[in-house]
């Protein structure tokens, strides 16, 4: 779903079986996911495009020990890229 507000896409994940509200940034979807632009089809054509990397990043955040929500911005992409290259 498409948050105007926030310029967010947000969606859940479901972890020991309790659904966990997250969200991933305009921004990143523009420059991970390749998103024309910042308006809701763009983003929703990108977020699904990129949809089993953005919930695998937000299961290894939660897996972390974060409670949730979670909030993935471009910064959390090229955190998970530098450390897959390092791998």
């Amino acid at each position: 779903m498409f948050n105007y507000e926030e310029l967010t896409i947000e969606f859940a994940v479901v972890v020991n079986g309790r659904p966990i509200d997250c969200a991933v940034s305009a921004e990143a979807l523009e420059s991970h996911f390749h998103a024309h632009s910042a308006r809701a089809d763009d983003l929703l054509h990108a977020f699904e495009h990129g949809r089993s990397r953005i919930h695998a990043l937000t299961r290894e955040y939660l897996a972390m020990g974060l409670p949730g929500p979670v909030l993935l911005r471009s910064g959390h992409f090229r955190w998970a890229q530098s450390q897959s290259a390092r791998r």
